[in-house]
Formats: structure tokens, C-alpha cells, sequence
């Protein structure tokens, strides 16, 4: 089998499974196994892949069949430019969630303190880190979850101040920001997800509880006491979500709070902060 036939392979056994993205999935399991580039792959596409290889893309594509995530399979995903390692413990980051860091790197400042809550591959707080000079605190109830948030940390040369928590639990200090990309699915909307999502990606970061909007509540409520005067809170929601956890926010004694879409135009993003003591 060439490499050019193995792709047309790979397409054709994902589209016969009903994936959507087949072409773009068999490239990449090509391009995972191979480490190869498509100017490589353009240059050699009628050479015969050896026969061992041709057995380990049959696997590859096996496990994507079976609707495994293709970023379980390779163990990566890209976020805001970074490489992240990503496994069954901990959601895939996703581009909707890049409206998180945006905002929230649009209202700090060098060396101020922020805490992400719910940090999962600690996407979020590493890539505010990137680009913004802060002093970063994460925390995750899955002790499996900071693991791989440690090795991203350090892969993207970056020193986060890991804590295992639930939610505020084992929290100290006060902080000029909190973001949180907490569950927010309503448990019975869970059923009706993608497999890749429902089957695969850990449970306890998705589910919302009843209506979706537990953590919210919590989040809104405990932060006050983890602030400084003036600080932010910034949360990403569900798209349908965005007027209830503003309105509570508001409720709780936030002030400027805005709703932010993503580049889908759906909202994404709340944000807002507790006014100076006076």
C-alpha cells in the first residue's frame, strides 16, 4: 500500500462509519504515525509504506472508528498556538474556549494573580501565561487531570501552582482574577452528545448537574471571598446560558458584566468584577 492509497483507505473506512472530517482524520492518523508534513507526503505519496506501518494505520484507524477522539488517539491538540497533551482524564481543549483566554488576557496586567478553576489540561491558564506575565494558580478535583496539567506546564515552560480542589475547597489567598471553564451541560442533554464526547471524555467535566448551571452558582457565590477589590471573574458558558449567569453575577454584586460571543457568534464568555471597597 502506498501512502497515497493508504490515505484514500483511511477516508474511505471513516466515511463508512459516518465520521464527518474522514479526510482531514486519515491525514492526521498518517500524519501521527509517519511525523510526516503534506510537502512530505506530496514528494513520496507513491511510495509503498512498510508493512508493519500499513498494520499500525489499520489500528489507528480501528480506534477512530470506534469513535474514539482522534486527540486520544494522538495524545495532543493545538490550542491558541500551543501543543497541549491531552488523555481520557481531561476534556480536548477546544477553539471556543480560546474566547476565554482573550478576554480574560484583555483585563490583566503583568504580575497580577490569577486562579482557574476546573483547569482540566490547564489550557486556559497556560495560555494567559503566555501572554501575559502573571503569577498563575490552576486547580482540578481529578488528581489525574493536574498530572497532565503539570506535564503541560512544563512542556510549555511555564510554572503553575497546581492545587487539588473542588472548586474552592483547598483555595487560599486572594486573587486579581478567577476564570473557570466549569461543566456546564444539563446531565440530560448528555445522552443526546457526539459518541466521541459522550463515551470518551471524562463525565465529570461535562455534566452540569440538572439544569447546567450548579457550578455557576457555586463559582459566583464562593468567589467573592478569593477576590481582591476590583477583581474579575470570567467564565465561559453554554451558548444558551449567557443571560442567566450574567444575571447572577449581577445578583451577586458584579459590576460591568458583559457577555462575550465566540467566533461563531454564539455567547461564550461572561465576565465581570466586584467593585473597589471604598
Amino acid at each position: 500500500m502506498t501512502f497515497e492509497e493508504a490515505w484514500s483507505y483511511g477516508k474511505l473506512v471513516l466515511q463508512s462509519v459516518g465520521i464527518l472530517e474522514c479526510e482531514l482524520d486519515s491525514w492526521y492518523l498518517l500524519e501521527y504515525l509517519f511525523k510526516i508534513d503534506k510537502s512530505w507526503y506530496y514528494l513520496h505519496s507513491s511510495e509503498k509504506m512498510p508493512e508493519e506501518k500499513v498494520q499500525e494505520y489499520e489500528l489507528l484507524l480501528k480506534k477512530r472508528s470506534e469513535r474514539v477522539p482522534l486527540q486520544y488517539i494522538t495524545g495532543s491538540q493545538e490550542f491558541m498556538g500551543l501543543n497541549f497533551k491531552v488523555n481520557s482524564h481531561v476534556l480536548i481543549p477546544r477553539q471556543d474556549s480560546e474566547t476565554l483566554v482573550e478576554e480574560a488576557v484583555k483585563r490583566l496586567e503583568p504580575d497580577m494573580e490569577v486562579l482557574d478553576l476546573c483547569t482540566g489540561s490547564g489550557c486556559v491558564i497556560i495560555s494567559i501565561m503566555k501572554q501575559k506575565k502573571i503569577i498563575g494558580t490552576a486547580s482540578d478535583i481529578s488528581k489525574q487531570a493536574l498530572l497532565i496539567a503539570k506535564e503541560n506546564a512544563k512542556s510549555n515552560q511555564m510554572e503553575v501552582n497546581l492545587v487539588r480542589s473542588d472548586l474552592f475547597q483547598n483555595i487560599t489567598g486572594k486573587y486579581d482574577m478567577i476564570v473557570a471553564n466549569p461543566p456546564y451541560i444539563p446531565t440530560e442533554e448528555i445522552a443526546g452528545l457526539m459518541p466521541e464526547v459522550r463515551i470518551f471524555e471524562p463525565i465529570d467535566a461535562l455534566d452540569g448537574k440538572e439544569d447546567g448551571m450548579y457550578f455557576y452558582h457555586r463559582i459566583v457565590r464562593e468567589s467573592r471571598k478569593f477576590l481582591k477589590s476590583n477583581g474579575y471573574l470570567c467564565l465561559e458558558i453554554g451558548h444558551d446560558q449567557g443571560g442567566r449567569v450574567a444575571f447572577l453575577m449581577e445578583e451577586n454584586g458584579y459590576r460591568n458584566v458583559k457577555v462575550v460571543k465566540d467566533l461563531a457568534r454564539n455567547n461564550r464568555v461572561v465576565c465581570g468584577n466586584l467593585p473597589a471597597v471604598k
